[in-house]
């Protein structure tokens, strides 16, 4: 069973950075893909960015060139650099976890509140 914990949420202004950060923890088969998807009021969950144990990364066109996402698949951790922030960037963030091979899994964090608001 994998236990998805994020952190790094919060308050910036716009133009600033935060750094989300997901711990997979428990006892589970190797993920194949981590990655970060948001929900604004709304809206339906969208993807952020991906990236699998490879080392292939996806993101969403509207974060390109201003967020990146980096894996440390020891610690089985994910992170979210989101930099030159804006007021639409403003969601509720959510780590995911995916396994293709079997056993399947495809685990969601409880989410963490972005807020870019001068």
């Amino acid at each position: 069973q994998v236990q998805l914990v994020e952190s790094g949420g919060g308050l910036v202004q716009p133009g600033g950075s935060l750094r989300l950060s997901c711990a997979a923890s428990g006892t589970f088969f190797s993920i194949n893909a981590m990655g970060w998807y948001r929900q604004a009021p709304g809206k339906e969950r969208e993807l952020v960015a991906t990236a699998t144990s490879g080392g292939t990364t996806n993101y969403a066109n509207s974060v390109k060139g201003r967020f990146t996402i980096s894996r440390d698949n020891a610690k089985n951790t994910v992170y979210l650099q989101m930099n030159s922030l804006k007021p639409e960037d403003t969601a509720v963030y959510y780590c995911n976890a995916n396994r293709y091979s079997i056993p399947k899994y495809n685990v969601w964090g409880q989410g963490t509140q972005v807020t870019v608001s001068s």
